[in-house]
C-alpha cells in the first residue's frame, strides 16, 4: 500500500520554529490538536545543521514507541477524518511526518 498520508513542515531554512504542521490523509487535511501543530514530532532521526550524519545526535523516539506514546490523541485524529485504526495507518503516518520532522535549534536560525 503506497502511503496515504502527506505531511509537510511549512516552514523552511533558518524559521523552522515558525512553521506548523500541514497533514493530509488521500488529501483530506487532518486537523492537529493545538497542542501539536506547531510543535516537533518528536519523531526519531539526527536533527543537528552542522553534521546530519553524526549518530551523536540521534534523538526521538522510533515508530513503536512513538505511536504508543501518541496513540490517544492521534487515534482521535484518525476518528474525525474517518482514518481506518489500524496499524498500518499509524505506521504509515509516522513515516509522512518523520520525513519532515525537526528540533528546535536543528536549523541553526536561532544561533
Amino acid at each position: 500500500m503506497t502511503n496515504p498520508f502527506n505531511a509537510r513542515w511549512t516552514s523552511r531554512g533558518n524559521t523552522l520554529c515558525l512553521g506548523h504542521w500541514e497533514i493530509f490523509y488521500q488529501d483530506q487535511h487532518l486537523i492537529l490538536p493545538e497542542n501539536k501543530r506547531e510543535k516537533d514530532m518528536g519523531t526519531k532521526g539526527i536533527y543537528n545543521f552542522i553534521d546530519p550524519d553524526d549518530e551523536l545526535y540521534l534523538e526521538g523516539l522510533d515508530k513503536e514507541d512513538w505511536i504508543v506514546a501518541n496513540i490517544d490523541w492521534l487515534s482521535d485524529v484518525f476518528i474525525a477524518a474517518d482514518v481506518p485504526l489500524e496499524e498500518a495507518y499509524f505506521r504509515h503516518f509516522y513515516q509522512a511526518v518523520n520525513r519532515e520532522d525537526w528540533r528546535c535549534g536543528s536549523c541553526g536560525g536561532c544561533i
